[in-house]
């Protein structure tokens, strides 16, 4: 019987080749760290050398729960460990350009947290610090890597839709932001922090936009003070358009996170698992009709891994293999400066009400 999912499979494959592994330090403690990177790469079999975090207490809890031998008292000591070729950053956006800077100085190879920075400025110069020295640097943008998301994407490249015409993204969450107490007072915040995720998303399947519109609104009585509900609106030549809606501050209990890609011989549509009970999730979901194929109806695609912790071993893969030699980046600094030039276009037309250039 013929697979036809086995070339779309073999691209969402996160095998780590065992020659390529590079020891990682790294730098922040917190619930991401303790909860992803750490059980992802635990799960790829990568050696961690040590990690270091501002709260010493909460870096020996997370080193003694973890396995990792070392826990530097200083981000100086951190950098200065031979032991450590590649260093994964964890750390909120203000606080990750001063540390990047300095591990790029050292040569160390880089995998940053996202956002990359809170300015498109300020990006670049983290992008251009790389170059300058040498050295591999990525940021983590999982979704590029989540199984159900490779899959589609794989599928879009395959032709099996056609020309794509649009691509919709509606999420609707009761989100706890309570888990995340650093965010609380920060003015830009849903955009920059959550739906970051689906503007990359859509970006790596579609191109940069010619013109964005964003409306944002709060609800009263939220925790955090920056927007949790928004409406993107992407348009680009030859009248292909994009859309997502983000809610945060969903009351009826009905929790959902669907994608959808339009093309002009089919269509995709699946579900972010990870968001109906976050964080423990569910396993996503990804059905393809096609006329190309062509499929009986909706043809399911066997998703068996998920965004967390999964999807943190094709993040920190790309750093071995592009250090290697044997394969790209997939989410470089140098594209990531283009997903802050969306964000940022899109809190610019957020700003004016009206529409923005990107």
């Amino acid at each position: 019987m013929i697979n036809p999912f086995k070339e779309v499979s073999e691209f969402c494959d996160l095998t780590i080749e065992e020659k390529i592994k590079l020891p990682i330090a790294i730098v922040g403690a917190g619930g991401i760290v303790d909860g992803a990177h750490l059980p992802a790469y635990k799960k790829a079999g990568v050696t961690i050398v040590g990690i270091f975090d501002t709260d010493n207490a909460k870096a020996k809890d997370v080193a003694e729960r973890h396995g990792i031998p070392k826990v530097y008292t200083t981000l100086q000591e951190l950098i200065s460990d031979p032991a450590s070729k590649v260093v994964d950053i964890a750390v909120p956006a203000a606080a990750q350009p001063e540390i990047f800077l300095q591990v790029a100085a050292a040569k160390k190879h880089i995998l940053a947290q996202k956002p990359l920075a809170t300015t498109v400025a300020t990006g670049q110069e983290l992008a251009a610090s790389a170059k300058s020295n040498g050295i591999v640097a990525a940021v983590n943008q999982q979704l590029r890597f989540e199984e159900g998301i490779a899959a589609a994407y794989k599928m879009v490249q395959l032709g099996w839709v056609g020309k794509v015409t649009n691509f919709a993204i509606n999420v609707n969450l009761d989100t706890p932001w309570h888990m995340w107490p650093w965010a609380k007072d920060l003015p830009r915040l849903e955009v920059m922090l959550h739906s970051i995720h689906y503007h990359d998303m859509i970006r790596w399947f579609l191109g940069n936009p010619k013109t964005v519109f964003c409306a944002a609104g709060r609800t009263a009585g939220q925790y955090p003070i920056g927007e949790t509900r928004t409406i993107s609106t992407y348009l680009y030549d030859g009248n292909l358009t994009a859309t997502v809606h983000s809610n945060h501050m969903n009351r009826g209990g009905d929790n959902y996170a669907l994608y959808r890609i339009d093309g002009d011989q089919g269509s995709i549509r699946g579900t972010f698992g990870l968001l109906y009970d976050y964080p423990d999730g569910r396993p996503d979901t990804l059905e393809v009709r096609s006329h190309v194929l062509p499929t009986d109806g909706w043809l399911p695609y066997p998703v068996t891994m998920r965004w967390f912790p999964d999807a943190f071993m094709g993040t920190i893969g790309q750093v071995f293999r592009a250090v290697a030699g044997t394969g790209p980046l997939r989410s470089s600094v140098d594209d990531n400066v283009d997903t802050l030039k969306l964000v940022d276009a899109l809190y610019r037309s957020m700003d004016s009400g009206a529409a923005a250039q990107f």
